[in-house]
């Protein structure tokens, strides 16, 4: 008996990231037609024949509410059944969750208030604290003086709102806070609700995802970043079953009754996980469905109205890789000879290569996703430096400011809604 497909038409929130051409590869492979959203028309799912279209957008940090009109205005002129959010533009979507079902558009998001609870990374490690799920050592200062009292270095420095990294630095001594304050702009952060100040730990990386019920998970994954890549993205992953993360995750979702997906990174110490940061999206799902869990399905059907079942553990030791972000990473770090090494180690699947599949640009039925890597390796060969283009751009689309945030929480221009 064959199975007919109801194929839905969906628009990316964003179409610059890399888990925005992993959504958008996994929606098309299931039989969808696929549309995105960018403030440019030189973005990364432009070169994938999995999107049948990128429409133009306003960047969403400089306006969120502006975004959101843009974005359902083609939404409706699409035919469009289902609005993704693949970024941050989750945020605007949460706060007007009403008027995007008002335009006849579905998504899944968590309630607002539970989207605050995690949001900014003050909330969020107050939010993990008092659930006693495991963190490192972590405080948040008030002032410059709170800063200047701090010790048992190395620490990281976070300010609230920041995307991608770009609000976290690293001290490996007094010597250096200074500097990381500066970077984390502390002076504008201790009136937005601090500074964390993390204990660094020992122990590689762990990408954690969910996807949410209203509070009930119905698929969950974890991965480690077993290679670092450019500005501190996974390279190499490989799935892991972690059953402690299982319960911490139902504990979570269960607390703050979430709807729709949520991510986490840890460190695995020596004595067990440690929660670093937390985004409500999805991060870089391809790992998690090679090794058997669908989490871009599952956030589908939620989409859509449906309660499906929670899914089984995927299976650990699944290793893939995203050659774009090492020969990035290469540049970054080493120059010209790193780069032809990683080319070439790429090439014949050797190293962190071997056993393990390409996550952002499978060849096979797709010439065109070859494209980024070819222009980054082009370009990083003849200039190393290059590759901060192949970077701050992307993030740039997406990211969200402290400012944009300030405007979401005031609520939608003209009908200001009470911050709860």
């Amino acid at each position: 008996m064959v199975t007919t497909v109801a194929v839905v038409r969906v628009l990316l929130t964003d179409g610059s990231g890399l888990t925005s051409r992993q959504v958008a590869g996994r929606l098309a492979a299931s039989g969808h037609e696929v549309h995105v959203l960018a403030p440019s028309p030189l973005v990364l799912t432009r070169f994938t024949r999995s999107v049948r279209r990128v429409h133009r957008a306003p960047a969403y940090g400089a306006d969120p509410w502006r975004w959101l009109e843009e974005a359902l205005r083609i939404a409706r002129r699409e035919r469009i059944e289902v609005l993704f959010p693949t970024q941050e533009q989750v945020a605007v979507l949460a706060r007007a969750v009403d008027r995007v079902a008002r335009a006849g558009v579905r998504t899944a998001v968590p309630s607002f208030d539970a989207l605050r609870s995690v949001q900014d990374k003050v909330s969020a490690a107050r939010t993990l604290a008092r659930l006693h799920l495991p963190v490192p050592e972590t405080t948040v200062a008030s002032s410059g003086a709170d800063l200047a009292a701090v010790d048992g270095f190395p620490v990281y420095l976070k300010a609230p709102i920041g995307t991608a990294g770009r609000s976290v630095a690293r001290a490996n001594g007094a010597g250096d806070m200074p500097l990381a304050a500066r970077r984390v702009g502390a002076a504008e952060a201790f009136g937005a609700g601090g500074v964390v100040v993390q204990r660094a730990l020992a122990g590689p990386l762990v990408m954690v995802q969910a996807v949410f019920d209203g509070g009930r998970p119905i698929a969950a994954h974890a991965n480690l970043r077993s290679r670092e890549g450019v500005g501190g993205g996974a390279s190499s992953k490989e799935s892991v079953d972690l059953p402690e993360v299982r319960d911490h995750l139902l504990r979570l979702g269960s607390a703050l009754a979430w709807h729709g997906a949520l991510s986490l990174d840890a460190i695995l110490a020596v004595d067990g996980v440690r929660y670093i940061d937390v985004n409500p999206r999805l991060v870089e799902p391809f790992n998690a469905w090679r090794s058997g869990t669908d989490l871009v399905g599952a956030m589908l059907a939620l989409s859509r109205g449906e309660h499906p079942p929670a899914q089984r553990p995927g299976r650990p030791g699944v290793r893939t890789h995203q050659v774009l972000l090492a020969v990035l990473a290469a540049a970054q770090r080493r120059g010209r000879r790193a780069i032809a090494e990683e080319l070439l180690s790429a090439a014949l699947r050797r190293g962190p290569y071997a056993g393990s599949v390409e996550e952002l640009t499978p060849l096979r039925g797709d010439p065109r996703s070859a494209i980024p890597v070819a222009l980054a390796a082009a370009s990083t060969l003849i200039r190393p430096g290059s590759y901060r283009a192949f970077t701050g751009e992307a993030v740039g689309a997406y990211a969200l400011t402290s400012a944009a945030w300030d405007l979401i929480v005031a609520g939608s221009p003209g009908r200001r809604a009470p911050a709860t």
